[in-house]
């Protein structure tokens, strides 16, 4: 049956390529591409050099992939950015430079097809002004342009605005121009002014094709190149309107049994895990039970990206949370990292795993019910007698929390990595003894291992730098310590403010605001209660700015954190400025 389906299969494509050959140039041969999962996507003006034809793309919109599965284009003085979006509405680019240079075309609009949009300033300075190093250390705020090596008069640099001025020394340089824009771009937590430019290209514009339906091409592939000319193409064919329907019903039919193959080989997959993992002896329930637990999902208790979950009992006295999975993941990670994982786990600030359920397609957990739900609920600013939880209570929290994530990195036989700790994914008991819950993204690794390698994975606002980028340093357990630091920051300030910084960029940042009232020796500007309570705010907020310093070598360990949070009132050293190159301005 397989080679049948694969022959129709088969068949059916070369029946449309060779319409395709006789129809002259189209979209056919230029799907959308990616360099990863979650970049841009590529499409007309821009191509993918070497998965996709000349003609599918307009000249000097020619995009490649790192080795890394970064978006990369390459300027025409050879410099090159790195693309984080591309919006094909407006017609604009997002992306970053390499570090220290960047390409003199887009300010002096030389060969260059893009244009630069945003709040710059241009500076020429003598030879040996500012040095390589020194440039490469303030990246986000300053940058030489192109040739930004081997050039024996005077070398241009733009400067972010918005950064400090004064921490630059520009004495011997003079202002060559000044680039405002009207527009306002979202700069995010980070406030990297020029680790995150936009250009804006004019040539070719396809807005006409959108507007009626179509897709926009190159004429053809023998377009001169010095003078080429686009075309609106309509999406479907008339001359190959059979063969689409006859390809799609091919495809579909591949696609059902392709994914009832796939399912059967991932359920043989989970049984040989499970069997290996029977030794553990959580408790294995059927469907059927999970029914019965729940009273039929009879009450829902919420649901996240990796699915819902019900209130259960397993007899009068015992309470479980009952967490069916989405079938997101085709090969049942999800599952097998947190059964995996929390079935080896046995402490008292981490989940503890009752049972699952691998019935068919059903695949489900069974793990203790927490009746005061997620720390996200108690997030409230100390202004808010109503609902804040008191101090003490915080730092209770916070330690236990941190033993958690430590037992988790060296308490295991295998170093457990998390790499989603947010105030969603801490629940807390009758108690509130804080437990760290849900293992959808953990990965596991020797514990000797200092790098691990991976795809951007988390919660915006909580990810560190280096999971993003490798220019921060590898990604390892100093990733959780970053998410970590950002929740202890969101527990002294509380929900509001964090959401008033995420709405509104005018809005001072506020771990940036907590850093500068701390290092003038100011009190915190939140209601605080009496002097113990101000050591506890300022000892949560130090603790919290060492976990966020940018690269993880700066970072604590969480052993190191937990003594930190137990030192009940000892001064502790401030942390590095990691928001120095904008400070003065805020």
């Amino acid at each position: 049956m397989l080679l049948t389906m694969s022959f129709l299969f088969w068949l059916l494509l070369i029946f449309v390529d060779a319409d395709v050959v006789h129809g002259g140039v189209g979209p056919e041969d230029c799907k959308e591409a990616r360099c990863s999962s979650d970049g841009p996507v590529i499409q007309f003006p821009f191509r993918l050099k070497g998965r996709q034809p000349v003609h599918c793309g307009y000249p000097g919109f020619d995009l490649s992939c790192t080795k890394d599965k970064e978006t990369l284009l390459e300027m025409p003085s050879s410099s090159k950015l790195f693309v984080r979006e591309i919006n094909y509405t407006s017609q604009k680019i997002q992306a970053y430079p390499q570090l220290g240079c960047l390409d003199k075309d887009i300010f002096y609009q030389g060969s260059s097809a893009f244009k630069y949009v945003g709040n710059t300033i241009l500076f020429s300075c003598p030879p040996s002004t500012l040095r390589d190093q020194y440039i490469t250390d303030n990246f986000h705020c300053l940058a030489r342009l192109s040739p930004c090596h081997g050039n024996p008069g005077n070398h241009s640099y733009a400067f972010g605005l918005g950064c400090s001025i004064d921490e630059i020394p520009l004495v011997s340089c003079t202002k060559v121009h000044d680039y405002k824009d009207a527009l306002v771009y979202p700069y995010g937590f980070s406030r990297m002014y020029l680790s995150r430019i936009y250009l804006h290209w004019s040539i070719p514009s396809c807005q006409h094709c959108e507007e009626m339906g179509k897709l926009c091409m190159l004429k053809n592939e023998f377009t001169n190149h010095t003078d080429p000319q686009t075309k609106c193409f309509p999406k479907d064919k008339g001359s190959c309107t059979l063969s689409v329907i006859l390809i799609v019903t091919g495809m579909t039919i591949y696609y059902v049994y392709s994914s009832l193959k796939r399912e059967e080989e991932n359920q043989l997959r989970i049984k040989r895990f499970l069997d290996e993992y029977r030794a553990l002896k959580p408790s294995r329930y059927s469907y059927a039970d999970i029914k019965r637990i729940t009273e039929k999902f009879k009450e829902k208790l919420g649901q996240g990206a990796y699915g819902t979950v019900f209130k259960g009992r397993l007899s009068s006295e015992l309470l479980v949370a009952v967490k069916i999975l989405n079938n997101s993941n085709e090969k049942g990670e999800d599952f097998i990292n947190e059964v995996g994982t929390m079935g080896q786990i046995h402490h008292v600030n981490v989940v503890r795993l009752i049972g699952y359920c691998a019935d068919g397609f059903i695949r489900a957990l069974v793990y203790e019910f927490l009746p005061n739900g997620p720390l996200q609920n108690f997030l409230s600013s100390a202004d808010n007698e109503n609902s804040f939880i008191g101090w003490d209570k915080l730092q209770d929290i916070a330690l236990g929390i941190a033993k958690g994530l430590e037992y988790l990195h060296q308490g295991c036989e295998q170093q457990i990595l998390h790499f989603d700790i947010k105030p969603h994914n801490v629940l807390l008991d009758h108690d509130f003894t804080p437990k760290v819950s849900d293992f959808g993204l953990a990965k596991l690794c020797s514990r000797d291992q200092s790098a691990v390698s991976m795809t951007a994975r988390g919660t915006m606002g909580y990810i560190a730098p280096e999971v993003f980028s490798r220019n921060f340093g590898n990604v390892s357990y100093k990733a959780d310590v970053y998410s970590f630091g950002t929740l202890l920051l969101e527990m002294v300030g509380g929900r509001k403010n964090f959401k008033v910084m995420e709405d509104s960029t005018s809005q001072v940042y506020f771990p940036e605001w907590i850093y500068n009232l701390l290092e003038q020796g100011n009190d915190l500007r939140i209601h605080i209660g009496d002097e113990g309570n101000v050591e506890i705010a300022e000892t949560l907020a130090v603790v919290g700015l060492w976990c966020i310093q940018w690269y993880p070598i700066d970072r604590p360990s969480m052993k190191t954190v937990v003594q930190m949070l137990e030192r009940e009132g000892d001064n502790l050293t401030m942390p590095p400025n990691p928001f120095a190159s904008n400070s003065s301005s805020s």
